[in-house]
């Protein structure tokens, strides 16, 4: 069962008036299944913010609520002081959105692709022209403007769908696991793009991610499992609530792993987790400990390793299981429950 955070227990954030973005107990349910359950949080203006979470977690459900795609079961949002679900108009306006899936016309130029995007906010004749110039400029795409995006580079075309989603001038930038696809090269330049757009347009930055190198980026997270927010913070404060270091011990009879937790949690009353044939737990001084518990269990401990806290830790911690524990059922599960959500609509 996973650990929530409910709204009493969060950590201090600012009131929807000084919030770029503003969650209050968004519920959302597909038939039976509750793909989110009362999560709030506030993204600040002009912070790059993520969402984390394995597939399954709810993250793709936010998202849609977010861009006005799909109305929440309950609770509300606000988006530059707009709610979602009343005023999507104003919504949009205030957001550009980049999703996953592609959606630029690799037919078409790089600028022809921002044109058609321009008359869909009814911008036209050189307003859309300037614009459009300079959107591509700014992704470094201004010398390749007439030149059709399907001679482009994935990395290239992912920089064609931020232009677009910039193109009206948004406060709010969406991002749905924007650097699926990209080689780490493309992925480092979309991020220092992001900082870019961030430190000198102040523009408010929300992206989806399951990946901990990505997360780490962000100014702040919120972590998601299973509907819940089990997770919100910096990643620096995330990870110092995990005191001391994170060892892990490979059980000799992987079997075992459980059995193991439990002597060595009784032996040195320590809080233990067994995962995979090993056993995980959270301790000051890691590297003195194991020299007493190999000691303490010789013979049933076949490997060692002592790390400080990644954002992966915080996850088992939140949660009690790894962060990629039975992804596929979940990503299923969350694909029935769109399909579901759509035949109902």
């Amino acid at each position: 069962m996973a650990t929530s955070l409910r709204h009493a227990e969060m950590p201090s954030v600012h009131s929807s008036t000084d919030s770029a973005i503003s969650l209050r107990a968004i519920t959302h349910r597909y038939g039976d299944r509750l793909a989110l359950d009362g999560v709030s949080f506030d993204v600040r203006p002009a912070e790059i913010f993520g969402l984390l979470g394995p597939n399954g977690s709810g993250k793709t459900s936010m998202f849609r609520i977010l861009s006005t795609l799909m109305l929440p079961s309950g609770g509300g949002a606000n988006i530059m002081g707009a709610d979602v679900a009343t005023a999507p108009n104003v919504v949009r306006r205030n957001i550009g959105v980049v999703f996953q899936a592609q959606s630029v016309d690799v037919k078409l130029s790089a600028a022809e692709n921002l044109r058609h995007q321009g008359h869909l906010y009814g911008i036209s004749g050189r307003t859309l022209t300037a614009r459009v110039t300079e959107m591509l400029s700014r992704v470094g795409l201004g010398d390749r403007a007439s030149e059709r995006v399907e001679t482009f580079s994935g990395g290239m075309q992912r920089r064609v769908e931020l232009a677009k989603g910039l193109l009206h001038r948004p406060s709010v930038l969406l991002l749905d696991e924007p650097t699926t696809g990209l080689d780490p090269g493309a992925r480092r330049d979309l991020w220092k793009y992001l900082a870019q757009l961030r430190d000198s347009e102040g523009v408010t930055v929300l992206v989806t991610t399951h990946l901990m190198e990505e997360a780490e980026r962000c100014d702040r997270l919120a972590i998601l499992n299973e509907g819940h927010l089990v997770g919100l913070g910096t990643p620096a404060e995330l990870k110092s609530e995990i005191g001391g270091d994170v060892v892990t011990l490979e059980a000799a009879d992987p079997n075992n792993a459980t059995a193991l937790a439990e002597k060595i949690s009784l032996r040195f009353a320590v809080k233990t987790t067994a995962l995979s044939g090993k056993v995980r737990l959270e301790i000051a001084n890691g590297h003195r400990f194991i020299t007493d518990v190999v000691e303490a269990f010789a013979g049933e401990i076949n490997g060692v390793s002592v790390s400080k806290p990644s954002l992966e830790d915080v996850f088992i911690s939140r949660t009690g299981h790894r962060f990629w524990a039975d992804a596929a059922s979940r990503a299923e599960n969350e694909i029935a429950a769109e399909q579901h959500d759509k035949e109902q609509r």
